[in-house]
């Protein structure tokens, strides 16, 4: 028979096989190039399942007679080692592609399976590659294979077990993909005792069910992981929008004063909080605080901070009561978190500023008469510490040009590529070097330099918030 004639018999009598080994490739490709798009924690199961069908594909098409015929020699050698890594390491692939699907006590076995399975194999490869000799481990490879199967295959049968191991929304394709497997392995394993010839194609179909079932399982997971995720950021925008909600709809107008704020979080949602309590044209107390973490929990106490200072206009004048008042409120509702907070009261009839804190960071004064900067301290404890704390009062009179700053401590934390923190004595000298700036200016002043300061390939690392207050 002429060897062209004998090579298209053999590519025709392959056909299914080529398709089904190709259909794999594209599996796996397809898998990756997902994994690639999305970036996320939850994507490391479609790149060991584009690992393990990959790398059965290739093995498919590499065992196909009609494929070995067309391949040049010099590819045969890279066939045979390719084909020994494959038999020793697609369990390892298998295992790693199955531990993202498991939980629970089935997450020990899977991970003993893979580390078996890797010094299984490289103690296999590396003694095909220095000897020759492909089959030397491979009775245990086997029995790791076997073992390994049989106890992932009842686990993905019975539903009882996939209830309580697997994180898969829909059980029932991967227990028929698994069941197929172990009709197809006992079917061949019968007929092959009994001498009856089996086509080379079905003794891949079972496994390719398998497969499919599983690589369906885990995109159908990864779906639904990224609706829940969907969802989720859906609620917090909705968070951020009822967060934004309770802060200032807009600056108090005191006469003499000039007022700016600055909201900056770090997330969609915030543990950062700013209000004012204005009294009339001439007085008004500032308030800032900071709820310890980020995120939901945060946002939420600092929901009932809100609520909680509209019970303190009766004695706004006074910041130490205001601070009990709001500490008196949120005892017993902190659950282990903690709260700093400062408070300042103004009154631009008498000049006279009053200032108290719990755990925050100072205020900065600038007395511009004498190019002065006070740093007051006037701090007791932290909310959640200790029940009913007492916080000392502080006062100070102003004058025209003098200019107040609160502010939370992500902007002193704020970091730079060496991690260096941006520091109190940084903000100051922002402070000091720009006030013949308005407030709003000066607020962005601040703002500039910690965003100069902080590394532009360094994400914000907490909320930040600002209120500047000017005597004119």
């Amino acid at each position: 028979m002429n060897p062209d004639t004998q090579v298209v018999t053999m590519l025709r009598s392959d056909v299914g096989a080529i398709i089904l080994g190709t259909l794999f490739l594209a599996i796996g490709l397809i898998s990756w190039a997902i994994a690639a798009i999305r970036r996320r924690s939850r994507i490391r199961i479609l790149i060991w399942l584009g690992v393990w069908t990959f790398m059965y594909g290739i093995n498919m098409l590499a065992q196909l007679q009609s494929i070995t015929v067309v391949l040049p020699g010099s590819w045969i050698a890279v066939r045979n080692h390719f084909v020994v890594f494959y038999s020793y390491f697609v369990v390892v692939a298998a295992a790693l592609a199955f531990l993202e699907l498991n939980l629970g006590m089935l997450r020990r076995v899977v991970h003993a399976t893979i580390i078996i399975g890797i010094m299984i194999g490289v103690a296999g490869y590396s003694w095909y590659l220095f000897t020759g000799s492909a089959r030397t481990l491979e009775p245990y490879n086997r029995l790791l294979a076997v073992g390994s199967l049989s106890v992932f295959g009842i686990v993905m049968i019975v539903p009882k077990l996939s209830r309580k191991y697997l994180l898969v929304s829909n059980r029932r394709v991967l227990a028929i993909g698994a069941l197929l497997f172990v009709i197809e392995a006992v079917c061949n394993n019968v007929f092959n005792f009994l001498h009856i010839p089996v086509p080379a194609i079905s003794t891949t179909l079972g496994f390719a069910a398998l497969l499919l079932a599983f690589a369906y399982s885990a995109v159908d997971n990864v779906v639904a992981g990224e609706r829940r995720l969907l969802a989720i950021e859906n609620e917090l925008e909705i968070a951020r929008g009822i967060q934004r909600s309770i802060l200032p709809g807009k600056l108090p107008q005191i006469h003499d004063l000039r007022i700016a704020a600055g909201y900056y979080p770090m997330t969609a949602v915030a543990g950062d909080f700013y209000d004012f309590i204005p009294v009339d044209e001439f007085r008004a107390g500032f308030l800032v605080a900071d709820v310890t973490g980020h995120g939901v929990p945060a946002a939420l106490i600092a929901s009932m901070i809100k609520v909680a200072v509209q019970s303190c206009a009766g004695c706004a004048q006074d910041p130490a009561a205001v601070l009990k008042a709001l500490d008196r409120a949120l005892s017993g509702q902190l659950h282990g978190q903690l709260v700093s907070a400062a408070y300042l009261w103004i009154d631009t009839e008498t000049h006279i500023a009053r200032y108290s804190a719990a755990g925050h960071p100072p205020l900065l004064f600038w007395r511009a008469a004498v190019g002065d900067l006070l740093r007051i301290e006037s701090n007791g404890l932290l909310f959640g510490v200790v029940p009913n704390s007492d916080y000392p009062n502080c006062e100070v009179s102003f004058r025209s040009r003098d200019c107040f700053l609160l502010y939370t401590d992500g902007v002193t934390e704020a970091e730079n590529s060496s991690g260096e923190a941006f520091g109190d004595r940084k903000v100051e000298q922002v402070l000091q070097g720009h006030q013949e700036h308005s407030a709003a200016q000066l607020l962005e002043q601040i703002l500039a330099g910690v965003r100069v300061w902080q590394a532009a390939a360094q994400s914000q690392r907490d909320d930040m918030t600002l209120l500047v207050i000017k005597a004119v």
